[in-house]
């Protein structure tokens, strides 16, 4: 069994709020509980959030939409590359809650051989 973790974090990529979904769900249901009730300038995501009813939820709040797209989409949006560079900040978080994980379980070869 699988688990997804869908996280926002804020303009420094220190943690917000998170969602846990099972691994077989599209990452787009955990979305609308992400952001409900948080006031943000803009949203920088991947293609797995190009979703018209995202979109269109960043309009009415007036936020800069800066998503990766499908290439199936039919009208492209225009975003801001420089700002999408920032994106890392996310995949930064990710990072560091795996290496927490490995010191968690002990998966990490030099954490286990040296703890020996």
């Amino acid at each position: 069994m699988t688990t997804k973790i869908l996280a926002l974090t804020d303009a420094l990529g220190n943690l917000v709020r998170f969602e846990l979904l099972p691994g077989n769900r599209y990452d787009t249901v955990g979305v609308a509980p992400l952001i409900e009730g948080v006031r943000f300038g803009g949203l920088l995501a991947d293609k797995a959030f190009d979703c018209n009813w995202i979109v269109d939820d960043l309009n009415e709040r007036g936020a800069l939409i800066c998503i990766s797209q499908r290439p199936q989409r039919k009208e492209p949006l225009d975003i801001d590359l420089e700002l999408y560079k920032e994106r890392h900040l996310i995949e930064n978080f990710f990072g560091k809650l795996k290496e927490f994980k490995r010191i968690a379980l002990r998966s990490d070869k030099k954490i286990a051989a040296s703890a020996q």
